[in-house]
């Protein structure tokens, strides 16, 4: 029998990574990694600075991030730069796509792509914060 790697994680590149990370935790309901969350106000913020992880209550990957410099946003659809990744989200419904998609904006997310009156499979393109895309669909 083949031994396969296992998927731990997909890492996200960020200019302001405690940012980044709070729009995905609320997002999807994930947790942070003991350690890494927020500090009290006014307290500085030694991890937000580098590395931090969410870590899904119900098992499977997890979300971290990696502060960098500079991170130039996808331009997509428009392709003059290309997603280069995105994260695939599903929800049961029209009506539940409908609810993600306020709940998306609410939290910052910006529009990319409208596809929520198709039949087949109503979806919409987000690009988070950082501009990293991420797509919502009914499946």
């Amino acid at each position: 029998m083949t031994a396969y790697p296992k998927l731990l994680q997909i890492v996200l590149d960020g200019t302001d990574v405690r940012r980044l990370a709070e729009f995905y935790r609320k997002l999807f309901g994930l947790e942070y990694r003991p350690g890494d969350e927020p500090p009290a106000a006014g307290e500085p913020d030694e991890r937000g600075q580098d590395w931090l992880v969410l870590q899904n209550p119900n098992g499977g990957p997890q979300l971290a991030f990696q502060q960098v410099d500079s991170l130039t946003p996808t331009t997509w659809p428009d392709q003059a730069v290309p997603q280069q990744l995105h994260l695939d989200t599903v929800v049961d419904s029209k009506p539940d796509l409908d609810k993600q998609h306020e709940r998306a904006l609410a939290l910052g997310a910006k529009l990319r792509y409208d596809r929520s009156d198709d039949p087949d499979e109503p979806l919409r393109v987000y690009a988070d914060p950082a501009g990293h895309p991420f797509c919502i669909f009914v499946a």
